[in-house]
Parts: C-alpha cells; sequence; structure tokens
C-alpha cells in the first residue's frame, strides 16, 4: 500500500525558494515513478515533474523547466522537488503522485496514488 504525505510547503516571496518532500510509508516505494502536481483556485490540475524509478529519468513541464528540480531518495521513501526563482503564479496546492507503470506520463490519471497536497504561496 502507498500512502504518501507532502510537507515543505509555506509562504515565500517571490524570487525565493522552497523544497517540498513527499513520504511514503509503504515499502514499495522505488518501484513506482513519482510525479508533481500542483492546481491553483480555479484551474485544472497541472503536471510539474516526474521521476523514474531510479531517478535516471525526469520530465518537467513547460512552465518550471530551469527552475525546479525533482529528486529522489529511495533509501528514505521520499521523492523531493527544489523550487526556485519562485513566482506569483506558482501558487498553487501541490500534491505528489505515484504510479505504478515505467513510463513517465504528465497525465493525472496515469497516476494510481496521491498524497494529501501541501500549499504554496508565493507573495509578489
Amino acid at each position: 500500500q502507498v500512502q504518501l504525505v507532502e510537507s515543505g510547503g509555506g509562504l515565500v516571496q517571490a524570487g525565493g525558494s522552497l523544497r517540498l518532500s513527499c513520504a511514503d510509508s509503504g515499502r514499495t516505494f522505488s518501484r513506482y515513478v513519482m510525479g508533481w502536481f500542483r492546481q491553483a483556485p480555479g484551474k485544472e490540475r497541472e503536471f510539474v515533474a516526474a521521476i523514474g524509478w531510479s531517478g535516471g529519468r525526469t520530465s518537467y513541464g513547460d512552465s518550471v523547466k530551469g527552475r525546479f528540480t525533482i529528486s529522489r531518495d529511495n533509501a528514505k521513501n521520499t521523492v523531493y522537488l527544489q523550487m526556485n526563482s519562485l513566482k506569483a503564479e506558482d501558487t498553487a496546492v501541490y500534491y505528489c503522485a505515484a504510479r505504478a507503470l515505467s513510463m513517465l506520463t504528465t497525465y493525472p490519471g496515469g497516476y494510481d496514488y496521491w498524497g494529501q497536497g501541501t500549499q504554496v504561496t508565493v507573495s509578489s
């Protein structure tokens, strides 16, 4: 069973940085592709980043390329999202998700498990 818990959200000024973490309490974390999504009020859930089982493959949404970095530590059952040069438009609830299939995908429906989300607010 996969249980995902996000942490690290908060309020930050534009231009600042935050690192989100997502921990899995299960024992099969290394077998899942992990993704980060975000959802702002009144908007659809948006793909942010994804990472393969070993961390060798990554994918990013166009709006965060060059500013955000996804990584994982399978020994700690944790995936991270380092967010730099934050903008007001990055304000959203950020969710991590786990996918049992090996291919990376930007489609939210392709993920099997979701965390509860953590709020990120960027003040301009």
